[in-house]
């Protein structure tokens, strides 16, 4: 099982991905671009998340920048917690740059059937 924002989990999360299909996302997530910075021991992970994806490494077109811990970031976008979002975000353990409407979509977009299957499917392969 791949560690979480390895090489190989960005691997197995774009397999489950294309195997997943059409997720039939909703507007509002497919128009969203945020780049995601996760503050680790080591060193910086970038990612992003794209037309409701999460793929390796920034993109020039995103409007907003979310910078954040490797536990906050599994919480709030694998797990879907949103009350912890909400709490990270108010304990400054999430920080915001640019457009912040961004996040307001993102928030106001519940998953559908398919995108929670596919999000319990990354999760399960996640150590």
């Amino acid at each position: 099982m791949p560690v979480f924002l390895t090489d190989e989990w960005f691997n197995t999360v774009e397999e489950l991905t294309a195997q997943a299909g059409d997720l039939a996302l909703p507007q509002a997530l497919t128009n969203l671009s945020i780049n995601l910075i996760v503050n680790d021991a080591d060193a910086n992970k970038e990612l992003s998340l794209q037309s409701g994806q999460i793929k390796k490494g920034l993109v020039e077109n995103a409007k907003t920048t979310l910078t954040m811990d490797a536990a906050t970031l599994r919480k709030v976008f694998l797990e879907y917690d949103m009350a912890a979002a909400m709490q990270a975000f108010m304990m400054g353990k999430i920080k915001v740059q640019g457009d912040m409407s961004q996040l307001l979509s993102l928030q106001a977009a519940s998953p559908n059937d398919a995108q929670k299957s596919l999000f319990k499917q990354i999760l399960a392969n996640t150590q």
